[in-house]
């Protein structure tokens, strides 16, 4: 396949994920990349409609995810650098499908080959193992270091990458990054940055320890960031 040629994926049903507003397929041309396209029915467009009119103000790729991440992936690589590819994966650019403009990044995967979980499956799978915790230690102590730019990190957001027998040997967050403030001061004030980001780390702590009492209680696990075995094995 030439690189002027459109990347050919299947329809929507064949979409290993489905987020809020995007879909993610793997790569057909390397198993070690997805490509995210934005759902038709969550357009910038129709997002921009659905907003309160103060936000309607904004610019239409303001409600474009694609658009919004590959431009924080940018400021990430100018004011970070590559130690940030220790917490988040690598994005590769956009890319065109028949299916839409896509954006292609590193797709996460066990080391038995199958597509990693998120935290939140982990968790209600497994529980939290005296590995996964120690794990957590030096993730929030390094996303705290380098002052990484996100929203809450919400645990279906956050993958845990294992080895053999479960054994997690890393855990990156594959969306809401970037600084949700109206003006960002975060990215130019590096000691207001890494307060904000340890904040997000000790309130993905709480996260986690509120998924494990809901499930103590018996409660349903909910919507987001379940993978089936057929899906991970695609």
């Amino acid at each position: 396949m030439s690189d002027d040629q459109p990347v050919m994926l299947s329809g929507e049903q064949d979409a290993f994920a489905r987020g809020g507003n995007r879909l993610c397929f793997v790569d057909p041309r390397d198993a070690g990349r997805c490509i995210k396209l934005l759902r038709a029915d969550r357009s910038p467009g129709q997002k921009r409609r659905e907003a309160p009119w103060i936000k309607r103000l904004k610019p239409l790729n303001a409600f474009d995810d694609n658009w919004q991440e590959a431009a924080v992936y940018r400021r990430i690589e100018r004011r970070i650098g590559p130690a940030a590819w220790d917490l988040v994966p690598r994005l590769f650019g956009p890319v065109e499908t028949n299916l839409g403009p896509g954006l292609c990044s590193e797709l996460l995967r066990d080391s038995d080959g199958r597509i990693a979980i998120t935290l939140k499956q982990y968790l209600w799978q497994y529980g939290e193992t005296t590995t996964l915790s120690q794990l957590l230690d030096s993730f929030s102590a390094r996303w705290q270091a380098l002052g990484m730019p996100s929203r809450r990190l919400l645990l279906h957001n956050v993958v845990v990458q294992c080895q053999e027998d479960r054994y997690p040997v890393a855990l990156k967050v594959i969306d809401g990054l970037g600084w949700p403030d109206l003006v960002p001061l975060a990215w130019y004030l590096p000691a207001l940055a890494r307060h904000k980001a340890g904040r997000r780390a000790v309130l993905l702590r709480e996260a986690m320890n509120a998924l494990l009492a809901k499930q103590a209680r018996g409660d349903d696990y909910g919507v987001h960031g379940w993978l089936e075995d057929a899906q991970r094995s695609i």
